[in-house]
């Protein structure tokens, strides 16, 4: 039962760090389910500190991963409107992928450039607002992604650490 659970953990590592790129997977909790299922294992030790610690941090980045981009939009001169554009845009690329795995840096994208023109904002600004969701997208990605790999990492020692129980048939 041990290497069931320790290849199924991993296979939702790797999935949580593909979520740290596609909208439709939460990658960090799905890693954080990975890491969860090693430390069910017999060989490997309880430790709720670990595990609460890493499910705070996977909820918290989680949640940041659509603060940022509106909060990007707002830095880069942009007003409510195209902060809930953004969110907007965001919500759009996750329920309806028109663009693909695109469509998670065009929509907001889309959504803060209407929202700031609808606010009767000029294209200048409206511009750089939008350019600002995208950076806010891009920082929430490379957080996951930095995030999703670490829990990845701590996988691979946490399992060598303890590879002669794990793997003792």
């Amino acid at each position: 039962m041990d290497i069931a659970l320790l290849i199924i953990g991993f296979l939702l590592m790797l999935v949580g760090i593909l979520g740290s790129f596609l909208p439709v997977l939460p990658g960090p909790p799905i890693s954080w389910v990975g890491l969860l299922l090693l430390y069910i294992t017999k060989a490997v030790p309880d430790n709720w500190w670990i595990l609460g610690g890493t499910l705070v941090l996977a909820l918290a980045i989680t949640v940041l991963d659509y603060i940022i981009p509106a909060a990007g939009t707002k830095k880069f001169g942009g007003s409510k409107a195209g902060m809930w554009g953004t969110i907007i845009g965001l919500l759009v690329a996750i329920f309806f992928p028109i663009f693909g795995p695109f469509g998670i840096i065009i929509w907001p994208f889309i959504g803060a450039l209407v929202g700031e023109l609808m606010n009767k904002a000029d294209q200048k600004t409206a511009m750089k607002a939008a350019f600002g969701s995208f950076l806010g997208f891009l920082t929430g990605t490379f957080m996951k992604f930095v995030l999703t790999a670490g829990y990845l990492i701590f996988f691979i020692i946490v399992t060598i650490k303890y590879a002669a129980e794990l793997f003792s048939f």
